[in-house]
């Protein structure tokens, strides 16, 4: 469910974006950037075959009814629903607290079903939304045009697309619950491939590594059922603050979510003036 062409023209366009190359601060990025983000289109290639064929197919409709309205859902299942909803809501609100989503420009990175995508662009955002799943990203761009007003629509734009293939410049870039399918390593550049889409701020979430998450991993129960089906990193918060960090971010904004069967830590980083 990893995770955008980036001109919002016409509203609800979905495209399967072209390898383009990636830019810094509005120009072509230098030589070494570039070369990290080729590495990280090959490093998690197993891990991204393994997410784009799941989300795709078998994991589809689980999630689609998980992240959805849907009273079928047995209680684990709805706990992960409501906790998902509520680092969603952490975000939003920081959004809201500084008043500025009107006419910004916002970059979600495995977007999903469209959980943050559509209420940024219910504010009024131009929202670029990408997902590695193409029917992930369908079903995104269908939840779109049925929920928001028209003149949100023509903002929003849905595609399919590697979050490392990503380029254009955006004030605010977000990626939620996507690094728990990737290691370390990956995380590291998928964060540098985001710093480099993002003017003043990067939003990221990730599932916290503690000992008490680790041990629950570990017997199989940290995520529900035979069928969930990639395989699941945790990260040392210290870990992800350092990698934001080497790509000259501050943080500002810390939130965390934790329930029976859904954990997340979220981080906002800025630049410093």
């Amino acid at each position: 469910m990893d995770s955008p062409a980036f001109i919002p023209a016409g509203g609800l366009s979905l495209r399967s974006s072209a390898t383009q190359a990636p830019l810094c601060c509005g120009r072509p990025r230098p030589a070494a950037a570039a070369g990290r983000v080729r590495m990280a289109s090959e490093i998690g290639q197993d891990d991204k075959e393994e997410v784009r064929d799941y989300f795709t197919n078998t994991g589809f409709g689980r999630w689609n009814k998980i992240y959805s309205d849907d009273d079928s859902v047995n209680a684990v299942q709805k706990d992960i629903r409501e906790g998902h909803a509520k680092t969603v809501e952490t975000i939003l609100s920081w959004v809201d607290e500084d008043g500025d989503a009107q006419g910004q420009t916002f970059c979600d990175a495995g977007c999903g079903v469209g959980s943050l995508a559509i209420p940024l662009a219910s504010r009024g955002a131009v929202v670029t939304a990408s997902d590695i799943s193409p029917t992930m990203a369908a079903e995104a761009q269908r939840r779109a045009a049925e929920e928001l007003p028209a003149s949100s629509a023509a903002l929003t734009t849905f595609q399919t697309s590697d979050l490392c293939d990503l380029s254009g410049f955006y004030d605010t870039v977000a990626c939620v619950d996507v690094m728990i399918h990737y290691p370390q390593e990956d995380v590291n550049e998928m964060i540098s491939a985001l710093s480099a889409l993002a003017k003043r701020r990067l939003i990221v979430s990730f599932a916290p590594k503690t000992l008490a998450y680790s041990l629950l991993k570990k017997v199989g129960e940290f995520f529900p059922g035979p069928s969930k089906a990639t395989r699941a990193y945790l990260h040392a918060e210290s870990d992800v603050v350092a990698a934001l960090e080497a790509e000259g971010w501050t943080i500002k904004r810390r939130g965390s979510t934790a329930s029976k069967f859904y954990f997340s830590n979220v981080l906002e980083a800025v630049r410093e003036a």
